[in-house]
């Protein structure tokens, strides 16, 4: 019989006592559980940097909750977060990241994400469309996005963005300190499978703060019990993409950067994202 490896992410330094915090985490790693790794729990000056950054990138997604109407070009989106962004001292993080052309995410019905703002671009009536906004404040990021209704949509349109935030929902509920990723995996796919909607499953949420991108990755997908455990301290995003039709997706051959993420069979897409902070009793949403 083959022996279960372990993955020892946790290290304590040699010659330094063991904390209560250390003898809990090392408890489930020898017991073969994924632990995360030391520099991913947060030093109380980093959370307060990240805590910051969110409070910008969440002014960002209010002005654009007040700006946003029928005949808006996507590029305005982008200007407005830019200016918004700048004029508190801080960066978009998407702007020029590995070759990203804009400030701003703006991703309508069938893009999943990733959608590249354009001046010929304009929301139209019924229109449903998802604003991904990533703040950097000091060296430290904040990550969220919001679903828009452009005007009266259809019936099925309207469903499809309150089941992907009521997927959010259950997911931050499941989401409980010494649970795991794969909890709050398997009780977001449950509700969008429950609710006749599927689950993206190639694009994830992930950690977040002293970089834009960092361990863990958040599948929205998952059983009970799987994937790293979520100990005090982590910071990470919640972001279920959630389908209208088929999970798959696939890129769009027309942009040429290769970003912009497509639903393979035409269907829409619906995405709310909140940055956390894993506390003793719970989640600390640090973006809205």
């Amino acid at each position: 019989m083959a022996l279960k490896r372990i993955i020892r992410n946790w290290k304590v330094p040699k010659g330094q006592e063991l904390t209560d915090f250390d003898k809990k985490i090392l408890s489930y790693q020898n017991r073969g559980f994924l632990v995360p790794k030391n520099k991913l729990i947060k030093t109380p000056e980093q959370i307060e940097g990240i805590r910051a950054a969110g409070v910008i990138n969440t002014g960002v997604l209010d002005l654009v909750e007040r700006e946003i109407h029928i005949g808006m070009s996507t590029e305005e989106i982008d200007k407005l977060v830019y200016e918004y962004t700048m004029d508190h001292h801080a960066i978009p993080a998407p702007l020029n990241y590995e070759g990203y052309p804009k400030s701003v995410c703006t991703s309508i019905n069938d893009v999943v994400c990733h959608g590249i703002p354009r001046a010929d671009e304009f929301l139209e009536e019924g229109d449903i469309i998802n604003v991904d906004c990533t703040t950097i404040l000091n060296g430290y990021y904040a990550d969220a996005s919001r679903m828009f209704i452009m005007g009266k949509t259809t019936p099925q349109r309207e469903k499809l963005v309150r089941v992907a935030k009521e997927c959010l929902q259950v997911g931050m509920e499941a989401c409980k300190p010494w649970s795991f990723v794969g909890d709050l995996g398997y009780a977001i796919q449950k509700h969008a499978h429950k609710n006749g909607c599927s689950v993206v499953r190639d694009l994830c949420g992930h950690g977040v703060g002293n970089e834009f991108h960092e361990e863990p990755d958040v599948e929205h997908v998952g059983k009970k019990g799987t994937g790293m455990l979520l100990v005090p301290g982590m910071v990470f995003t919640i972001e279920p993409m959630i389908n209208g039709g088929s999970w798959e997706v696939c890129l769009d051959e027309e942009d040429p950067l290769e970003w912009v993420i497509l639903t393979l069979d035409g269907s829409d897409s619906a995405q709310w994202e909140h940055t956390f902070l894993m506390t003793e009793t719970g989640l600390e949403i640090l973006t809205y």
